[in-house]
C-alpha cells in the first residue's frame, strides 16, 4: 500500500442547485410530482415546475456535494468531483463547496447545459420530493477523474444517482480502478429506490465483483434492490454481497453487517421534523468521518444517526457549519 492518504474522504455526484419550497400534497398530485422520490425532469418541465412553485430557497445540494460539506463541518478531509456549468449557479456552487473547506477542481462545462438543479417541495409531513434536471452534470467523464486525488483519498464515495448519466458509469469505474490499484476503498449511495429498480442488476454486479467495497441504503433501497420485502432476509442477501454495509430505517436507527455480524444502532431523535432532505447524505458523512478516523462500526453509525438527526430539525441539506461542535456536546465526537 501506498502512503497514507491526504484526504479522508473523495465524494463523487452529480454537482447541482437546489431550490426548496413547501407545498401540500394537493400540489404534489396537480402536478404528477411522485411523493418522496427523486423525479427526472427535463429542461422544459423543470422551468415549469420552477414557475409553479412558491416562495423558495436556493443552496447547493447535490446528493455527494451535501455528504461532502457535512465531512468537513465534522472537521473531516474531504475532496469532491462533480461538473457544473460555466454559469451564475455553478458559481454558486464552487463557491460554496470550496468555502467549507473542501477540494473542488473539476474544470466547468463551456458552451453545454446549464448547471443541474432540483426543485425540491417539501409536505408539511417532512417528506421532500425531488425533481432533477441534470444538465451540465450529464457531461462528467473518464477525464474529469483525478488520479492524484483519488489515490489520495482513503474512501471514494459515489452516489448511485451517477448512473443516470451514461458517461459518468465509465468515470466511476475508473475511479474505482485507481483508488484499488492504491489500496483504498470504495462505497456506494443506492440513492432511491426508483434509481435502484432502473439499476438493480449493474449495482448487484458492482457489489458481487468488488467494485464497490462499501454499501449505503435505507430500507426501501435495501428491499427493492433484493425484491425481498423481508427486512432481516434482504439485510443477509447484502451481508454476502458486500464486505462492509450500513442501512438506515428513520425512527429505528441504522444497522450494520460486516462479516455476518449485525449492528443495530439506535436513532438520534430530532427535537422536530422540518424537511428530510438530505438525512441519507448526512448520515453516510457521519459514518465515514467515523469510519476513517478510526471509531468503532457502532461509534461510527452512531455519529450517522446524529447527523441525519441534526439536518431533519432543519430546511435544506447543508449541515450547519458548528456540526463538529454539536456532536461533541452530544458525544458521538
Amino acid at each position: 500500500m501506498s502512503n497514507g492518504p491526504t484526504h479522508h474522504v473523495l465524494c463523487i455526484g452529480n454537482a447541482m442547485v437546489d431550490m426548496l419550497a413547501t407545498c401540500d400534497d394537493a400540489f404534489l398530485d396537480e402536478h404528477e410530482i411522485i411523493k418522496g422520490a427523486m423525479n427526472l425532469v427535463d429542461a422544459e418541465r423543470s422551468a415549469r415546475l420552477y414557475d409553479a412553485m412558491g416562495p423558495s430557497e436556493t443552496m447547493s445540494g447535490g446528493s455527494a456535494g451535501n455528504t461532502a460539506a457535512a465531512i468537513a463541518a465534522l472537521g473531516g478531509s474531504v475532496a469532491y468531483i462533480g461538473k457544473v456549468a460555466d454559469d451564475q449557479l455553478g458559481t454558486i456552487f464552487e463557491h460554496d463547496i470550496r468555502a467549507l473547506g473542501a477540494t473542488f477542481e473539476t474544470e466547468p462545462l463551456q458552451n453545454g447545459d446549464p448547471t443541474a438543479r432540483c426543485m425540491i417541495f417539501v409536505t408539511p409531513d417532512g417528506e421532500r420530493s425531488m425533481n432533477t434536471y441534470l444538465g451540465a452534470c450529464t457531461e462528467l467523464t473518464e477525464a474529469d477523474i483525478d488520479e492524484d486525488i483519488v489515490s489520495d483519498c482513503d474512501i471514494t464515495y459515489f452516489e448511485g444517482y451517477l448512473w443516470d448519466p451514461p458517461q459518468a458509469k465509465a468515470a466511476i469505474r475508473k475511479a474505482a480502478d485507481i483508488a484499488h490499484k492504491h489500496g483504498r476503498k470504495v462505497a456506494i449511495s443506492l440513492s432511491d429506490p426508483f434509481c435502484v429498480d432502473r439499476y438493480r442488476e449493474e449495482f448487484l454486479d458492482l457489489l458481487r465483483s468488488r467494485t464497490v467495497d462499501i454499501v449505503f441504503a435505507n430500507e426501501t433501497e435495501l428491499q427493492s434492490l433484493y425484491q425481498d420485502d423481508d427486512f432481516d432476509s434482504a439485510l443477509e442477501q447484502l451481508g454476502k454481497d458486500c464486505l462492509l454495509a450500513t442501512v438506515t430505517r428513520g425512527p429505528s436507527g441504522s444497522v450494520v453487517i460486516r462479516d455476518g455480524q449485525r449492528h443495530d444502532v439506535p436513532a438520534f431523535m430530532a427535537a422536530i421534523r422540518r424537511d428530510t432532505t438530505g438525512a441519507g447524505d448526512l448520515y453516510a458523512a457521519g459514518f465515514l468521518h467515523g469510519l476513517t478516523n478510526g471509531m468503532a462500526l457502532e461509534e461510527s453509525a452512531a455519529l450517522g444517526n446524529f447527523c441525519a438527526g441534526v439536518i431533519i430539525e432543519q430546511m435544506g441539506p447543508r449541515p450547519p457549519v458548528n456540526l463538529a461542535e454539536l456532536a461533541h456536546e452530544a458525544g458521538k465526537l
